[in-house]
């Protein structure tokens, strides 16, 4: 071996120890939930103001895969209206062009992701899909839905 290559490895092997102790030590980061995977429930007719209106109903199918913490109170967020308690996330339904349909402001655990619906009045055709956002307003995170039938 040459001396060149001898005092090379001397300067190289405390460059790799640092670099192997330094990447032990970095705590990664946690993973950001996935996107919602919206689907149907089903639908039920209802009657409001004398008029006839079907309710289009749906769950996301990973919603256990969410923390609390993102469907928790955050009075320190901008109010839904005169709701001041309104979630950390709020959840919007789009129809597949992207026109806002109805939206939830106060879905308070993962679990009530199982009550998400639109409304439209009876004898109007619906979109044939829609897709949600959940809008993470402290991490400004939004996460998009597949699109989901609207028919049985």
């Amino acid at each position: 071996m040459s001396i060149k290559f001898r005092i090379r490895s001397l300067f190289l092997l405390p460059s790799l120890l640092v670099l192997l102790f330094a990447a032990h030590g970095v705590v990664s980061a946690p993973a950001l939930p996935p996107n919602p995977v919206l689907y149907l429930t089903g639908t039920e007719a209802f009657q409001q103001g004398g008029k006839t209106f079907i309710r289009y109903k749906y769950d996301v199918f990973n919603k256990e895969e969410y923390p609390a913490a993102m469907f928790a109170a955050a009075p320190n967020l901008p109010p839904c209206g005169a709701n001041t308690k309104s979630s950390r996330t709020w959840i919007d339904i789009f129809d597949s062009r992207g026109k806002r349909l109805f939206g939830f402001c106060a879905i308070s655990k993962p679990a009530d992701l199982n009550q998400l619906w639109f409304a439209l009045e009876a004898g109007v055709v619906p979109p044939s899909y829609v897709y949600i956002e959940m809008n993470d307003r402290q991490t400004n995170t939004k996460y998009k839905s597949n699109l989901a039938d609207t028919s049985e």
